[in-house]
């Protein structure tokens, strides 16, 4: 018996991911309506891992539920402003004492990495500058610098958290990034200030310049979406 629900557990975690996968790169857009019997014939499995990895996605926020009848409606979560804000400020709070974590190291630890940092941020302006930019190769850099500095200091639990939330800011940030582009620069002054606390060695500074970077980034998110609209909002 004990081996049948180990096997159902790891069927409900791969569930879980693949949902995870499809509504983070949008496709499961926001607002779109969730059946567990599509899904389940979609994925290939039984109903009972959907709705196991369903009731994980609605507790992480990914999913929500309302009144539909006789029975809860579920749907992808919409993007918005205030949602986005959250959950930035939250990623902000974790990589921060990431950040200040790895300057509490000694110097040739963090050297390393504050030269892997400079380096993914020359390739982030070179293709910045491209015509036309890589969307998805500015996205994919932008999230190996925040994850470069996060694997460096962090310890599992924390690794933990920011692995539980992180998915939710890339969220945003995917389908949102085609109207980043032209943010980049700002991004790339506040990368710089990342990198210099953690040189230094200096926790509150490197602390202070992650949250900066994510607090702006979500107000430059929010233009964004106040310009392309909230999606999936009913």
């Amino acid at each position: 018996m004990g081996s049948t629900a180990s096997v159902a557990l790891d069927q409900s975690t791969r569930v879980y991911l693949k949902l995870r996968k499809l509504i983070v790169r949008g496709r499961l857009a926001p607002g779109t309506r969730i059946i567990e019997t599509e899904l389940a014939q979609r994925l290939d499995v039984s109903r009972t891992p959907v709705r196991a990895a369903l009731r994980r996605l609605t507790q992480e926020g990914y999913v929500v539920s309302q009144e539909g009848g006789r029975q809860m409606r579920l749907s992808v979560s919409p993007l918005t402003r205030e949602d986005a804000r959250e959950i930035f400020r939250i990623v902000a709070e974790i990589e921060g004492l990431a950040a200040r974590l790895l300057a509490g190291r000694a110097q040739a630890a963090r050297e390393p990495v504050c030269q892997s940092l400079e380096e993914i941020d020359h390739q982030l302006l070179t293709v910045s500058q491209a015509t036309p930019p890589s969307v998805e190769r500015i996205f994919q850099l932008f999230t190996d610098f925040h994850r470069r500095y996060v694997e460096a200091g962090a310890g599992p639990r924390l690794l933990a958290l920011h692995n539980a939330i992180k998915p939710q800011a890339d969220r945003y940030r995917r389908l949102y990034s085609s109207t980043q582009a032209a943010r980049i620069q700002a991004s790339l002054e506040e990368h710089r200030e990342i990198i210099a606390g953690i040189r230094a060695g200096d926790g509150e500074r490197a602390h202070s310049a992650v949250r900066t970077n994510w607090t702006n980034a979500a107000e430059r998110l929010a233009e964004a979406i106040q310009d392309s609209g909230e999606l999936g909002s009913w």
